[in-house]
């Protein structure tokens, strides 16, 4: 299990609530420029947000997607939100936020408070997560964050919000 609460400097991280879905909609998931580069497609309406905090809370209880919204320690204001995916003693995880909230160091400080907790997980030989070869930004983060590019995979995924078309990835792990 992972904690359903984190703290870093300037955010806290809350396990995903029902009562969240206006901001997480509002936030990012209706927004083509936060969700071009993730593999859900971009939330048409509130229902598509009800629905994924459906799954976020059943998925939780099960074990098998913690995942957390992301807010301003100051303002308790949502700026996006992050996810990790145990299985077999591999870890992959993802992130998005607001495109109001880019470029202030989020995502940076929020991936390595959760991977401090993840790399404590029972029984985890191996953390890692994918990138299209296009979003330079996440793949900047992760190397902050001290991942390493392990691979390039030619027409590896297809992205919902790219028109569904095989896209080139970067795998990326952490050694620890």
């Amino acid at each position: 299990m992972m904690p359903e609460r984190l703290e870093s400097e300037r955010l806290v991280l809350q396990r995903l609530t029902h009562e969240d879905a206006s901001e997480i909609f509002y936030t990012y998931a209706n927004k083509e420029e936060a969700t071009r580069y993730v593999s859900w497609p971009t939330h048409q309406t509130m229902r598509d947000t009800n629905d994924f905090l459906r799954y976020a809370v059943a998925a939780w209880k099960k074990g098998t997607d913690f995942s957390w919204s992301v807010r301003l320690k100051e303002t308790g204001r949502l700026v996006g939100s992050i996810g990790v995916l145990p299985g077999d003693g591999k870890v992959q995880f993802g992130y998005t936020f607001g495109p109001a909230h880019w470029n202030k160091g989020y995502a940076t400080e929020v991936v390595k408070l959760v991977l401090l907790d993840v790399k404590k997980m029972k029984g985890v030989y191996r953390i890692g997560t994918l990138v299209d070869v296009e979003n330079v930004a996440s793949a900047k983060v992760l190397l902050k964050c001290g991942l390493f590019e392990e691979a390039r995979l030619e027409k590896w995924m297809r992205f919902p919000n790219q028109n569904n078309q095989p896209k080139d990835c970067i795998l990326f792990r952490l050694t620890f």
